[in-house]
């Protein structure tokens, strides 16, 4: 009876110590899911912030193109240009679409700005150097928003490519991200002709 109990006792043990296992390893896959769920939705959150003001330029630019057209309505092709532009980035889709069609919008952008150096009394026109002013700020929250985007980005594919975590991220399908990245001839500087 002694040898039993003593059995008995070790079987206890030895459960006590596979439970205690098996819950540590269900805590850290559960921890783990949920930091993942955490970072991805981080990632949706910068997105959505990107989006937001890329929206803020793309309704700022009409009333830009409609003052700048008072003072130099044949320049026609100019004003096509970023019209179509802006219309690629509000449908655009994917994370690499909207990175494409920003940059084009962005140098369309550019070409409609340089135009105005030509038209003194527009640049003069308060209404003109109002919607200026708010598109450089809107450039510039565009700039801080992608970056936190590519940051959070980052983040989130470094912790689902690193061991263990990559083991859980893909048993529950959590995929890597892709970056706001700039399109080919985004470094170069637009030509302008007059």
């Amino acid at each position: 009876m002694k040898g039993v109990n003593k059995l008995a006792l070790k079987i206890s043990k030895i459960t006590l110590a596979l439970v205690i296992i098996l819950v540590l390893i269900f805590m850290n896959i559960w921890g783990t899911y949920n930091s993942l769920v955490k970072s991805e939705e981080n990632i949706n959150a910068k997105w959505s912030q990107v989006e937001n003001q890329l929206q803020r330029r793309a309704d700022l630019i009409p009333n830009l193109v409609e003052t700048v057209k008072g003072y130099a309505s044949h320049e026609k092709e100019i004003f096509e240009q970023v019209t179509k532009a802006r219309e690629k980035l509000i449908g655009a889709g994917s994370v690499a679409e909207k990175a494409e069609a920003d940059a084009e919008l962005s140098g369309a952008l550019s070409r409609l700005l340089a135009i105005v150096e030509n038209y003194p009394n527009l640049k003069a026109d308060a209404n003109f150097r109002q919607l200026a002013d708010e598109l450089a700020g809107t450039e510039n929250r565009i700039a801080v928003a992608r970056m936190d985007y590519n940051n959070a980005v980052q983040i989130y594919n470094t912790k689902i490519r690193t061991f263990p975590t990559n083991i859980f991220a893909r048993l529950f399908g959590f995929e890597m991200k892709e970056y706001f990245k700039a399109e080919e001839g985004a470094k170069e500087v637009p030509k302008v002709k007059f």
